[in-house]
């Protein structure tokens, strides 16, 4: 694969357009000034008939079309002398849509600066009942976190809810921010060879519906819960979790990746990554306040905005 980032890939893409070019114009004058051929008939056609009666003419290209395609050919060489093209050739423009972006970017940030400056000074409580902050995280979390929360925040299998007071890591203010600025791992391992076999695993199922109250075989829960130690670890003695390593609680009736004796069978097997993207290269960090408090509102059921 190295080959393909060496310097000659670049001469070869750069002579290959303008070898290209050159063609185009050659073509054109080559058509241009082709006559009919030989023992064609004096009439202005090139001789070849089809269907009996229809007759090919040898007509010159209109003056104008030439021109028009001329110009064409021209403009594409003003073009790649301007802007990247020939291959690792910058343009003398130096223009790239990576420049292009930050400079729309920090515009931006620029016109957004003294706005942001009014939030900086609030807590979570004055921003969530400020209109304009509340819209404004709306529009961030619409249009960068409703693909795996859902535009309602509700989330779906495998994807937190957010309206709720579930959290796996902690959802107080502070914590939301650093959530979204360096993201989550959130990692299950296979834990089936430490408890033993397929039976030992269906128990410890029961036993962890048990703790939630669902609905669960009593006989096999209470084979499982000596078990339980293994999952302890993580999850506690008491099933009730651990924010500081993402670790669910096991004690409520929230199933971020499906509920039954299945579903916990298919985890314990299997185990799970869930990842939450970092955003602090995406987002400013005026901007993670504002969103953090948005998302802080929600799983508050939105009684902090509506209650001043």
């Amino acid at each position: 694969m190295s080959d393909f980032f060496s310097s000659g890939w670049s001469i070869f893409v750069a002579a290959a357009t303008v070898v290209s070019l050159m063609a185009c114009l050659v073509l054109l004058f080559a058509a241009a000034r082709r006559r009919a051929p030989s023992g064609a008939v004096d009439d202005n056609t090139t001789g070849h008939v089809w269907d009996e009666d229809l007759r090919e003419m040898n007509n010159p290209l209109p003056r104008w079309w030439m021109i028009l395609f001329v110009i064409t050919v021209l403009f594409a060489f003003a073009y790649l002398a301007l802007y990247p093209g020939l291959g690792s050739h910058d343009g003398s423009l130096n223009w790239s849509s990576r420049s292009q972006y930050e400079t729309e970017q920090a515009r931006a940030s620029a016109t957004m600066a003294p706005l942001y400056a009014r939030f900086a000074s609030m807590d979570e409580t004055a921003l969530a009942r400020d209109t304009q902050a509340m819209g404004i995280g709306e529009r961030l979390f619409i249009n960068n976190c409703a693909t795996c929360h859902g535009s309602d925040a509700r989330g779906s299998k495998g994807f937190p809810n957010l309206t709720d007071n579930d959290w796996l890591w902690g959802g107080s203010f502070a914590t939301i921010q650093q959530t979204i600025a360096e993201g989550r791992n959130g990692v299950m391992p296979p834990m089936a060879a430490a408890l033993g076999n397929s039976d030992d695993v269906r128990n410890v199922a029961h036993y962890v519906l048990s703790l939630s109250g669902s609905p669960h075989d009593s006989v096999a829960a209470q084979l499982g819960k000596p078990k339980f130690a293994v999952c302890a670890a993580c999850h506690g003695a008491d099933g009730k979790g651990n924010p500081a390593l993402g670790a669910a609680n096991l004690t409520d009736k929230v199933w971020l990746h499906g509920w039954g004796e299945q579903a916990v069978v298919a985890m314990v097997n299997g185990g799970k990554n869930n990842v939450m993207p970092a955003h602090a290269a995406r987002f400013s960090a005026e901007q993670i306040r504002v969103l953090a408090a948005y998302v802080w509102n929600l799983s508050q059921g939105g009684k902090v905005a509506n209650n001043p």
